[in-house]
């Protein structure tokens, strides 16, 4: 998508030097824009871990790339055993993200083709480059797919402009290029629908204002940014016509892991009869979890609710405590929104009801 009027991805191989990925280093959006180098699997660990990307699709095509850079850095004769070791550090970097271990996962079995080392190798750069270009294309689809629905809405309305409501950052930052969530807006954008979205700040980490509000700014699409508790009165006020997000991850029976503050304005949309979407790549889909309640939630440091870093009047980056010295906290990631509050998930092959019975009618194969 746009940057300036320049389109980016957001992770991609350096055109030099096939050994370095590079990324855009979201902790400095959106009042710096810096590419950042990844050089070995250390980095790559580093980049989810402490979230110089994030999203599910980023999450996951940057967990294959750091399979590729692990096995690109390899010496010695344990080839395998470099690229299992790899996986175990992947995969423990952020415990949430469905999309992390399926790309992992992925890579390893297609290595498990190859008859020599060079050959993983090729295998191994080529299946990260599949995992990322696939994550774009399905993103592309999903946005025809959620195009209908705002089409319906927008014919109900007789033209008026549609109110959409997001949470947390489901756009193109948070995946290859396009998004979940917003993938269905540039599609209404792009179809000529009125559309405007409001903005949760979405805390701690603000991902929200700083990224949301920034990315669609960019798309010239009208935004608002909001306190992430306005969203239930501006349904009551019937400001709000649709509510979309994206998720982390998603039991093949409906639940849903996104955002902490994802399951509040699910309920405030049940209260209101405004109909609450979930906009996901299949990738994102738990095949194994019947019961979104047994998804891992990743607890992270305090200093994400006690601190706020943001840009000072001279133009430095600063960060600032909020909190008295030694406040107690307590820092889910995620939240669960059961099936029952779920309209519909857009993916790329449809929309379809958050149910056991249509998810699988759906992905027979799986």
């Amino acid at each position: 998508m746009n940057i300036q009027n320049q389109h980016y991805r957001t992770i991609w191989p350096s055109t030099g030097n096939l050994h370095e990925i590079l990324i855009i280093d979201q902790r400095q959006l959106p009042h710096k824009f810096v590419i950042e180098t990844l050089s070995c699997l250390d980095d790559a660990v580093t980049a989810i871990r402490d979230m110089h990307v994030r999203g599910a699709g980023l999450i996951g095509a940057t967990a294959g790339f750091g399979m590729y850079l692990a096995a690109a850095n390899h010496t010695g004769d344990d080839f395998d055993g470099c690229l299992q070791r790899a996986a175990k550090l992947l995969d423990a970097s952020r415990p949430t993200a469905r999309n992390l271990k399926w790309a992992v996962d992925r890579v390893l079995l297609a290595v498990g083709t190859g008859k020599s080392d060079e050959e993983k190798l090729q295998i191994c750069f080529q299946t990260a480059c599949d995992i990322a270009d696939e994550d774009a294309t399905f993103c592309k689809s999903l946005g025809q797919h959620g195009l209908e629905i705002i089409k319906k809405i927008s014919k109900a309305k007789k033209g008026e402009t549609v109110n959409l409501l997001t949470h947390c950052n489901a756009g193109w930052l948070a995946f290859v290029d396009y998004g979940s969530a917003t993938a269905p807006i540039y599609a209404a954008r792009d179809a000529g629908i009125d559309i405007h979205v409001w903005v949760d700040e979405t805390r701690p980490w603000n991902q929200g204002a700083k990224l949301t509000a920034w990315e669609l700014q960019q798309e010239n699409i009208p935004c608002t940014l909001i306190t992430d508790n306005a969203g239930g009165h501006l349904m009551q006020k019937g400001m709000v016509d649709m509510v979309i997000v994206g998720t982390d991850r998603t039991t093949h029976t409906g639940d849903v892991a996104n955002k902490i503050g994802t399951y509040l304005k699910a309920l405030a949309a049940k209260d209101n009869n405004i109909p609450f979407y979930v906009a996901l790549p299949s990738s994102t889909f738990d095949w194994e979890l019947d019961d979104g309640h047994k998804i891992p939630i990743e607890e992270r440091s305090g200093k994400e609710i006690t601190d706020v870093s943001g840009l000072t009047k001279d133009g430095n980056l600063a960060t600032v405590r909020l909190t008295a010295p030694g406040t107690r906290t307590l820092n889910y990631s995620f939240d669960i929104t059961p099936a029952r509050l779920v309209t519909g998930l857009i993916t790329e092959r449809g929309v379809v009801e958050a149910t056991r019975e249509a998810i699988h009618a759906l992905f027979p194969e799986k």
